[in-house]
């Protein structure tokens, strides 16, 4: 994307170089960023805040929405990126405690060593095994700390479909159709909600698009992005 558009990939606090911040949530969040966002603007005084599209991949959705709650003047459109609108269902919030449960056990890392391979498609992990292990090495970064306060993060977070109803700018939702983080039929269940809906399918991706069909990924969101600046 950067030879069309200034992009800016934060790091949410206890990731990269981000220092942890005790009892954050999604909300806390999003606060973090919409700073991010006006200190970017203040670079250039020709832009203004509605000059801002914001893509959410997965738990960044969660916060993309919460931008889009409290401030949705700020964006042109907004992109759910193998995300949902949707709060936990109390099987997922079971299925995130004993995560929890797991980290504080073994560690962030032996979490993620066993957890990442599933992200992905089964013929993909089993095809490109270096790039699965590259990103479990980039998961080394996280403390148990900070992944534990993600997914509690997560868990406590409402359902925010009326987020979704209220925004009056283009959405893009970008679903795998074999994800089991964000399944296909739930993605599809959000998409009527928005006034103007961009939706569209990576039939051979799961919660990992943008490594999984990195091209056609690439040229959705470009696609999107030049529609609405």
């Amino acid at each position: 994307l950067h030879p069309h558009f200034q992009v800016i990939v934060p790091d949410i606090p206890g990731s990269g170089q981000s220092a942890f911040i005790k009892e954050a949530n999604i909300e806390t969040y999003a606060e973090i960023i919409k700073l991010i966002i006006e200190a970017e603007l203040r670079k250039q005084p020709k832009k203004n805040k509605a000059d801002v599209a914001i893509i959410g991949h997965s738990m960044g959705g969660y916060i993309t929405l919460a931008l889009a709650e409290k401030w949705p003047d700020y964006f042109k459109g907004l992109g759910l990126f193998h995300s949902t609108a949707f709060a936990d269902s109390d099987e997922k919030k079971t299925a995130r405690r004993k995560a929890i449960d797991f980290i504080n056990t073994k560690s962030a890392t032996a979490f993620l060593k066993m957890t990442t391979p599933s992200l992905f498609t089964k013929s993909f992990a089993e095809d490109h095994t270096d790039e699965v292990n590259q990103l479990i090495d980039e998961g080394k970064k996280f403390s148990s700390e900070a992944l534990v306060q993600y997914y509690e993060a997560m868990i406590e977070r409402p359902d925010r479909t009326e987020v979704l109803g209220n925004f009056n700018k283009p959405v893009l939702f970008l679903i795998g159709e074999q994800d089991s983080a964000i399944p296909l039929q739930s993605s599809l269940q959000q998409c009527y909600l928005p006034n103007q809906s961009h939706v569209s399918i990576l039939k051979q991706s799961a919660h990992m698009g943008m490594w999984e069909e990195t091209e056609k990924a690439n040229n959705i969101l470009l696609d999107f992005l030049h529609n609405i600046f």
